[in-house]
């Protein structure tokens, strides 16, 4: 048993949830999709890192890492529904034997990103899962291409555009974190890696190279 599946064990066991190595087995089938290459188990784990790190301020801690797990564990590229149908698994799996199901669900669907969530623990989960945007530009570069691959649906110019959308929407904010935890840590060089993307040229004014 690797260290991640025992850590999801007893967590979903302590929180009130049967079954558990199924779950388990039924969550690490979906995040190694052949499809995915940065929604994976591994993207759930630097999560981790950071949950670990801010423990002593969350609130629901038990109930925010489960989101964390849960919160890509549906994942089709360009879907626009794949929060819900996340929240729709943990539903299912849980069976109504998770007292906390519907609030974490609701974390779930706050890593949409469509808002400021409404509750401290909602704002930590978030936070926790943009962190990956304040790391260092070498892994910030290597986590786009691995974004990029997710979309093999899209040409270059469409998939540029949507980035820029995306990323723009998020340097335009008055923060990026919203708990002031996450805004001390990451909040600088995330707005400097974002800077940085939306500065190099868009594919149709790129130099061609010989």
């Amino acid at each position: 048993m690797t260290r991640m599946q025992a850590r999801f064990l007893a967590l979903w066991s302590r929180s009130g949830g049967t079954d558990a190595e199924q779950a388990y087995a039924d969550l690490a089938r979906c995040y190694a999709e052949p499809t995915r290459h940065y929604h994976t188990l591994q993207h759930v784990r630097r999560c981790l890192r950071d949950l670990d790190w801010a423990r002593a301020e969350i609130p629901d801690i038990d109930a925010v890492e489960l989101a964390l797990w849960c919160h890509d564990v549906i994942y089709v590229p360009g879907a626009e529904d794949n929060e819900p149908r996340s929240a729709g698994w943990l539903r299912h799996w849980s069976g109504n034997r998770i007292a906390a199901t519907e609030r974490i669900a609701g974390l779930i669907l706050d890593t949409a990103h469509a808002g400021i969530p409404a509750s401290l623990a909602g704002r930590y989960t978030v936070d926790i899962d943009l962190a990956v945007l304040g790391c260092t530009r070498t892994r910030f570069r290597r986590n786009g291409v691995l974004l990029r691959a997710e979309r093999p649906d899209l040409d270059e110019v469409a998939y540029d555009a949507a980035e820029r959308a995306f990323l723009g929407a998020l340097l335009a904010r008055p923060r990026i974190y919203h708990t002031d935890l996450f805004h001390n840590r990451y909040e600088a060089h995330a707005r400097a890696n974002l800077a940085w993307r939306l500065a190099q040229p868009a594919p149709g004014l790129r130099e061609t190279r010989p």
